[in-house]
């Protein structure tokens, strides 16, 4: 590739052969996790002095994906990789991990998303260990388990039968309920049109501290080597390789990331790999790279952009109900107990005529009372008398085809590998899809979990792989 550029096969030797919202109420429900300062000791990761110019892999996105891709890099290649992340927002104040519910399910309708799901399960009961440094407390990401019910009408009901035959197919421990044992089971549920639901066993659902997470994988990531940077990417420079006989498009090599630090003062820093890891901004990332913009191949950007998500904390006086799972109605409204069973969290996509601008992270107080409620009040009685007590509101990654990962090395552009497009599924996924973009830069392909169909070619083909238990 050029100077910089490891010898993979001599890596990959040494490899085989070793080892292998911010309300007070927001702080109150994080209370046990740490503070950013607290967490991690930068490696004069703010000092310009100290400024790189070069590295083997550099990780857009400092987030639960970006920082799961470098701890996964370095826990294996250690010393032989060199591995920087750039996070614009190093306060993570309005970051899409630490603004998520960090809720983690086995109910998919997508055969990958299961399984990427299942070894995030397995990965966040291990943290204790997998995340350790020496002589600091073990990260505690405080699962809660808590399963999963998702419930349908008549007009849903084929589709949930199939869900749930590839879901028991995969190991997924779920339970297939009917209306009658739905009302046995939850009877403080008015079930209307409902005719049947799935729940998921109680020890492999429920929800976690995405903070905690985040922090953990960071500071392991730093301990390993990996070094942060506080800036924002605002261009990319490439050199374009000879034109094949076939005429299509070029193959073309990113070289060289411009970095705008707080002062405003624009750096350089050269690698061989780029991942694009940047969430709701990564089909901005994309543009500057030419995708979107140019002919050919490069006509197709990353279809990832912001769309805002409304979550809102509610005390309902005649609750809480007992063995409370994680609701999700065919209406799309979800809601779940706090981890300390007097508050509720509750959420709910818009339609696609009434999605918000994506410019602000303004709670909408009126989607609440006009849409939500009265979903709330007629699903279960109990929350006509609900009160809200704090809201927030932060960015899903959206992809605009099929609202699924996208991941892998671009077809174009050879050395960027792509972990985006998430649409809420990221805090979950991020530590089964850090290993995979691991596998995708030291091996060539992802295969612990094959993600071939998660790939940008579908893009290119304008081939949706639809996800129909999105929340």
């Amino acid at each position: 590739m050029f100077g910089l550029q490891i010898c993979l096969r001599r890596l990959r030797q040494r490899l085989t052969n070793g080892p292998w919202r911010y309300d007070s109420w927001m702080h109150l429900y994080r209370g046990a996790s740490w503070s950013a300062g607290a967490t991690h000791k930068s490696r004069d990761s703010s000092d310009e002095r100290a400024w790189p110019n070069a590295c083997d892999v550099l990780v857009v996105g400092g987030g639960a994906v970006g920082s799961s891709v470098a701890y996964h890099l370095k826990e294996r290649a250690r010393e032989d990789l060199s591995v920087i992340v750039v996070e614009q927002d190093s306060t993570y104040k309005t970051a899409s991990t630490v603004l998520s519910l960090g809720n983690i399910r086995e109910q998919f309708s997508v055969a990958e998303n299961i399984q990427l799901s299942m070894y995030s399960r397995r990965f966040l009961r291990q943290v204790p260990e997998l995340l350790s440094v020496e002589g600091s407390d073990p990260v505690d990401v405080q699962f809660t388990p808590q399963g999963y019910l998702f419930v349908t009408h008549e007009e849903g009901l084929k589709q949930m039968q199939e869900n749930f035959k590839l879901q028991t197919s995969l190991g997924a421990k779920v339970e297939w309920l009917w209306s009658r044992q739905l009302q046995q089971r939850f009877p403080w549920l008015r079930l209307g049109k409902v005719v049947a639901g799935i729940i998921g066993d109680y020890g492999n659902e429920g929800f976690f501290d995405p903070w905690a997470l985040l922090m953990g994988l960071r500071r392991k990531a730093e301990w390993l080597g990996a070094r942060y940077l506080d800036g924002r990417v605002t261009d990319l420079i490439h050199r374009q390789q000879a034109t094949p006989a076939t005429g299509h498009t070029p193959p073309r090599i990113l070289t060289t990331a411009q970095i705008t630090v707080r002062s405003g003062e624009k750096r350089d820093i050269q690698f061989s790999t780029l991942v694009v890891a940047a969430g709701a901004w990564s089909g901005a990332l994309g543009r500057m790279a030419g995708l979107g913009c140019g002919t050919g191949f490069l006509a197709t950007p990353i279809p990832v952009e912001p769309r805002k998500r409304n979550i809102f904390c509610v005390h309902a006086p005649h609750g809480p109900w007992k063995d409370c799972p994680i609701f999700n109605d065919y209406t799309g409204l979800y809601f779940r107990p706090d981890r300390s069973g007097q508050l509720y969290i509750i959420g709910m996509s818009p339609s696609e005529d009434k999605e918000p601008p994506a410019d602000d992270l303004q709670v909408d107080y009126q989607f609440f009372d006009t849409d939500m409620w009265p979903i709330l009040a007629e699903r279960v009685p109990a929350f006509e008398n609900l009160k809200v007590r704090s809201a927030w509101a932060g960015f899903y990654d959206y992809n605009t085809l099929d609202q699924n990962l996208i991941v892998g090395f671009h077809p174009v552009y050879k050395n960027m590998c792509l972990a985006t497009g998430f649409s809420g599924h990221g805090i979950q996924q991020s530590p089964a899809v850090g290993r995979a973009v691991m596998e995708y830069i030291l091996d060539g392909k992802s295969h612990s979990i094959n993600l071939e169909r998660f790939g940008f070619d579908r893009i290119l083909a304008n081939q949706p792989i639809k996800e129909m238990m999105v929340m």
